[in-house]
């Protein structure tokens, strides 16, 4: 019997919390304020963090901050190997994005495409004055010339790892693990 894949704990509950107030912190700075701020969440878990990171931009600047959703399926460049019926999440763009500081905000970035992706997909909702990218975890391989603005963890993951991004809406609690991947057989 195969033992179970090893995991580590990269990020537990109390760390994940303290990193997205971080990069609550830092995107207020990046942008010099609150004015004009859109965050965007890339579906799936980006859309959580995004809401985390809004929720205490709100508290602590005593603001609303515009908040939408990307769903990059249909902008993918491998979609052809998704499969024949993709499962398309909601986009929701709330406000007019001509001439406001956009955020991009995603779990993990890993090759980049996903990012293209997302930029693609939100220059039809207009021209932003500037677009930035906050990512919880950069666990490099880029594939595509794209960095983040905002890191929350920077770690060195093989190709044989995944990071796997847990967010209480959807997992029960809020953590970031690398677990290996088994050889293949």
């Amino acid at each position: 019997m195969a033992s179970p894949p090893k995991q580590t704990t990269i990020l537990d509950p109390r760390a994940f919390d303290r990193t997205l107030r971080r990069m609550a912190d830092e995107i207020v700075e990046l942008n010099d304020g609150t004015d004009g701020l859109v965050i965007v969440g890339i579906q799936r878990r980006g859309v959580q963090l995004a809401a985390q990171i809004v929720s205490t931009i709100n508290d602590r600047e005593g603001v609303e901050v515009a908040r939408g959703a990307l769903d990059i399926t249909l902008y993918r460049d491998d979609l052809q190997t998704v499969g024949p019926r993709p499962v398309v999440g909601q986009t929701q763009i709330p406000v007019d994005i001509d001439g406001r500081n956009v955020i991009i905000v995603d779990d993990v970035l890993y090759t980049g495409r996903t990012i293209r992706a997302a930029l693609d997909e939100l220059a039809d909702f207009g021209r932003p004055k500037r677009i930035a990218l906050a990512v919880l975890i950069d666990r490099g391989g880029r594939e595509l010339p794209i960095q983040p603005d905002i890191v929350g963890k920077t770690i060195k993951a093989d190709r044989s790892q995944r990071v796997d991004v847990l967010v209480e809406d959807v997992d029960g609690k809020n953590a970031v693990v690398v677990t290996d991947r088994e050889p293949d057989a």
